[in-house]
């Protein structure tokens, strides 16, 4: 289970890391597992674990005043399950983050946070993770305010084919900020 966290570490970083280290890191990440349909958090809570993905699928929504769900992110192996302002801040969310799959987490505690960061691997995997968010959330941002909706969906069915495959059409509509109808409209023009 850790050797795919080393892997990621390793690959989103310029340094290596040493057995101590790769010893630290199993110290400090505590394994989770969650259950289809059941929560890895829930809105009002603190986001006290930044869970690293091994297997499974998850997503992070919000419920708006109409009771619908608003996808906000989805996360499958490899990608880091947060609320990251509610995680550095420690105040309450306002995210659910529910597994669409069965899941399995490495997961590191809040509380471990600043220890792990001393890993300078770790670190610098967790600011060019950091720096890649804050990119794809401008992009995504730009896209909902100049793109079609079909094109939005080509470019997200591009980047992302294995979400495409994971999530149902409702869930990646509501991720584009589009409706399930125009998204199955835009499907069959394809």
């Amino acid at each position: 289970m850790y050797k795919t966290i080393f892997d990621y570490i390793e690959r989103h970083s310029i340094s290596k890391l040493s057995n101590e280290e790769k010893l630290e890191i199993e110290g400090l990440m505590v394994p989770i597992k969650i259950k289809k349909k059941h929560y890895f958090l829930k809105e009002s809570q603190v986001s006290e674990y930044a869970g690293f993905v091994v297997k499974g699928a998850l997503r992070m929504f919000s419920i708006d005043e109409n009771g619908n769900d608003c996808i906000h992110q989805l996360y499958i192996e490899d990608w880091w399950a947060v609320d990251m302002k509610s995680y550095m801040s420690l105040k309450p969310s306002d995210f659910f983050i529910e597994a669409h799959e069965n899941t399995e987490l490495l997961a590191v505690p809040r509380s471990k946070f600043e220890t792990i960061l001393e890993i300078p691997a770790f670190k610098e995997m967790f600011w060019h993770i950091n720096q890649n968010h804050h990119i794809a959330a401008q992009r995504r941002r730009d896209h909902a305010k100049h793109l079609s909706a079909q094109k939005r969906y080509e470019i997200f069915s591009f980047l992302y084919p294995q979400l495409v495959e994971r999530f149902p059409t409702s869930q990646i509509a509501s991720y584009l900020g589009i409706t399930r109808e125009t998204l199955t409209r835009v499907r069959k023009g394809l």
